[in-house]
């Protein structure tokens, strides 16, 4: 769109596989890439990720051990984005208490309120927002879906997510974390964000 045009993209991904750190040698366990980024507000932000339903490290297993250790239905890759209070904890905020939505909006989708984006984010794209808007049908919306029930483990929402790309309205700090990747003693798939000042030194 003219709103990307001659802008800055910052591509924020996630690397690794299912697996313990044994398990996915010589690759790594899930990760948000980078997982400490500073941009600018004038700047652009996708954030976005692939996964898989077939992962399958049984014998021989590779360079590492057999098994994929981790949350949910076996075999499957999942993630989610959600705003943390603190780096140092291992639960998000709630939706009333977050700031970074309040930051964004929406390029591809300008019609997406904050809470859409909220929504969207945390369940995968399961949900696409609370109600229906230009890049989100009546029938993927929390208040409209017939759908089941969202797995609080993600295993009913997509390996993949396409996601918005986010321009920022002020600048600010978002600590955030994957709900599913997230509970092991070795285990830490967070990040940070930094937005500066348009024209402001990084």
């Amino acid at each position: 769109t003219s709103a990307m045009s001659g802008k800055v993209f910052n591509n924020l991904n996630v690397r690794g596989k299912r697996g313990n750190i044994v398990q996915t040698f010589p690759a790594v366990e899930y990760d948000f890439i980078p997982n400490k980024l500073t941009i600018s507000e004038d700047e652009l932000l996708h954030i976005q990720w692939t996964g898989s339903n077939t992962h399958n490290n049984n014998n021989p297993g590779g360079d590492g051990q057999t098994g994929d250790d981790g949350d949910g239905t076996r075999g499957t890759d999942r993630n989610n984005f959600l705003q943390m209070a603190r780096s140092d904890l291992n639960f998000p905020v709630p939706y009333e208490n977050s700031t970074f939505w309040d930051m964004v909006e929406s390029v591809n989708f300008p019609g997406a309120t904050a809470l859409d984006l909220a929504i969207d984010h945390a369940t995968s794209g399961y949900y696409c927002g609370y109600k229906s808007h230009s890049g989100c049908q009546a029938a993927n919306t929390v208040s409209a879906s017939t759908k089941e029930d969202f797995n609080q483990q993600l295993n009913n929402a997509p390996a993949s997510f396409f996601g918005h790309v986010l321009r920022f309205k002020k600048s600010g700090t978002c600590v955030y974390m994957c709900s599913r990747n997230n509970n092991f003693t070795n285990r830490s798939q967070k990040g940070v964000l930094w937005v500066k000042p348009a024209g402001s030194q990084a």
